[in-house]
């Protein structure tokens, strides 16, 4: 057989090399498929996701998201419903019981803690003292009669008759206090019968108070303990 001329050779080197770039575009075209269909059903990057919810319609805000920002514009709405509610469904009967007991009666106050109901209603004759010389002479001390502090109750005391109210009685005089429930702590040489004498910090305001009648409501302890 005749060798194969130059010119051959040269033709035959030609197709070889076409074919090794055909081969090689074919095994890139499967390579970038298989990356785009990977991405495809993997999941796209973060931008893709971007770009393609421009084309897509809008969603509309669900309820659950509509409830939140309701939340977060009125904070205390959790609150109010669990007091209007809630507390009310987790009382239990007996605290339900108890607080039947101490509201159904209007009457009913507390002081120290204890419940307190009206027993009687008095006129008296009420005058005004302060714990200094001018009011209590030798005896300005800074404690009353039955040694307690003058300052007291916030210094809300009064003065009386142990006759008539003994140390430690509970009374409401009309004007005085804001009409809060006041112990008798003190006595003095003045005040006997159905005399009444009301603390106030300073000389000039106790002057101020003058000379009242006024019915005066006296109150006890409401529950059994023993004091």
């Amino acid at each position: 057989m005749a060798e194969p001329n130059q010119s051959q050779l040269a033709i035959k080197a030609a197709r070889s090399a076409l074919v090794d770039r055909a081969v090689f575009a074919a095994l890139a075209l499967v390579v970038i498929s298989s990356a785009v269909a990977t991405k495809r059903f993997s999941g796209a990057p973060v931008l893709a996701a971007i770009e393609r919810s421009g084309t897509q319609p809008s969603i509309p805000i669900s309820e659950p998201t509509q409830t939140i920002i309701a939340e977060q514009a009125d904070p205390w709405r959790v609150l109010r419903e669990y007091l209007d509610n809630g507390s009310n469904a987790e009382s239990s009967p007996e605290s339900a019981d108890a607080t039947a007991t101490t509201t159904d009666d209007a009457s009913v106050r507390y002081f120290d803690g204890r419940p307190i109901r009206p027993v009687r209603r008095m006129w008296m004759t009420v005058t005004a003292y302060s714990p200094d010389a001018r009011s209590c002479g030798e005896f300005a001390d800074g404690r009353t009669a039955s040694m307690k502090s003058v300052w007291t109750n916030g210094g809300c005391l009064v003065a009386a008759d142990s006759k008539v109210l003994p140390i430690g009685s509970l009374v409401t005089v009309p004007g005085y206090a804001g009409d809060m429930v006041v112990p008798v702590l003190d006595r003095g040489g003045k005040i006997k019968g159905s005399r009444l004498d009301v603390l106030y910090p300073t000389h000039e305001i106790a002057l101020s108070w003058g000379v009242q009648r006024l019915p005066v409501t006296v109150w006890e302890y409401a529950d059994d303990a023993e004091h």
